[in-house]
């Protein structure tokens, strides 16, 4: 996610990686993404998902951005069909 500043969520170690979910592709060098968290979070900004893992991961709702592409490391998996409808349903609603 890069280094950020404020209440952004950025990443660890040196490259600053995070997990994300890619919400929208645009084209071969953009999409919006939506970072995740470990952390125990609830209310109207957090989503939750399940990679299947018994890890409870949060989809940080209010942190939308557009990235570029060439940021991305490795690929972790895929949700479900339900799941992502699910979450786009939650980030319309937001």
């Amino acid at each position: 996610m890069g280094l950020n500043i404020g209440f952004e969520q950025d990443g660890n170690g040196p490259e600053f990686q995070r997990p994300v979910v890619i919400y929208k592709k645009f084209n071969n060098d953009v999409c919006w993404v939506l970072p995740i968290t470990t952390k125990p979070k609830t209310g109207k900004y957090y989503f939750p998902v399940d990679l299947g893992d018994n890890i409870q991961r949060r989809v940080i709702l209010s942190q939308l951005r557009l990235i570029d592409g060439k940021r991305f490391l490795d690929k972790i998996t895929t949700l479900s069909g339900d799941q992502f409808s699910k979450l786009d349903n939650a980030v319309k609603a937001l």
